[in-house]
């Protein structure tokens, strides 16, 4: 069934699971004069879920000419308003990356029915716990995905059996001081992609910590704070791959 193209939430599933994705149309892709076939973005949520930050950045995909789709991995009303609260959202679907990537799945099939959408130029960005998720869409070779862009996102591999060549063009977004992926990590990861044979970039920022995109971010101590420049610099990324392979 197609998805309309409206600006706003709207409803989609994964299984009996009820999700509310959020879509951010250019502004030449709906009313009159509207055109088919442009690209989808999904954006994916940080731990606490679907939230203003994330419909924001599909918003700025619309500026850029994209369907920008934020979605929920957590479903329909669930949604954190504090660390602890954030981590028992986000844990579960750490410690079941089987569960985690059928739930992802589902966002693509509904990036592929999208109105006026195109299902085979479909791209994902994702912060934090979502940029995991991005990640695991490339590995699990998504659907008509040809970008995956993480920003400080985990690195940790899903641990599904062998990994087969990975399609998506692969973009991780890092900061090289981050306390939840630290240098070892991040090699791992390359050598993971480059045993994929994928086509991979990481982009590591000196003196830069986790959540370096969020201006709500202040835990200097903890290694989570945010960074404009650093933010700026990471974006510009994003849509040079985003241009690239869309």
């Amino acid at each position: 069934m197609t998805i309309a193209a409206r600006n706003g939430l709207f409803s989609y599933h994964d299984g009996s699971h009820e999700l509310e994705g959020y879509l951010a149309l250019p502004a030449a892709a709906s009313g009159a004069g509207a055109t088919a076939c442009r690209p989808v973005v999904l954006v994916i949520h940080a731990w606490g879920g679907q939230d203003d930050f994330a419909r924001a950045k599909a918003h700025m995909l619309a500026d850029l000419g994209y369907i920008g789709f934020a979605i929920d991995v957590y479903g329909k009303g669930r949604r954190g308003a504090s660390p602890e609260e954030n981590s028992k959202l986000m844990t579960p679907w750490v410690e079941d990356r089987a569960a985690l990537r059928t739930r992802l799945l589902s966002a693509i099939d509904a990036a592929r029915r999208i109105e006026g959408g195109d299902a085979e130029r479909l791209g994902a960005i994702g912060f934090c716990f979502g940029g995991l998720c991005a990640l695991d869409l490339a590995r699990a070779n998504a659907p008509g995905l040809r970008a995956a862009v993480a920003f400080h996102g985990l690195f940790a591999p899903p641990k599904l059996g062998a990994q087969p060549s990975i399609k998506a063009k692969v973009l991780a977004l890092h900061g090289y001081d981050d306390p939840m992926a630290r240098p070892d990590a991040m090699v791992g990861f390359a050598d993971e992609m480059t045993a994929a044979h994928a086509d991979w970039q990481v982009v590591a920022y000196g003196a830069t910590g986790h959540a370096f995109t969020n201006p709500h971010a202040h835990d200097h101590a903890g290694g989570m704070f945010y960074r404009e420049v650093i933010a700026d610099r990471a974006f510009r990324a994003m849509q040079n791959l985003l241009a690239e392979a869309l």
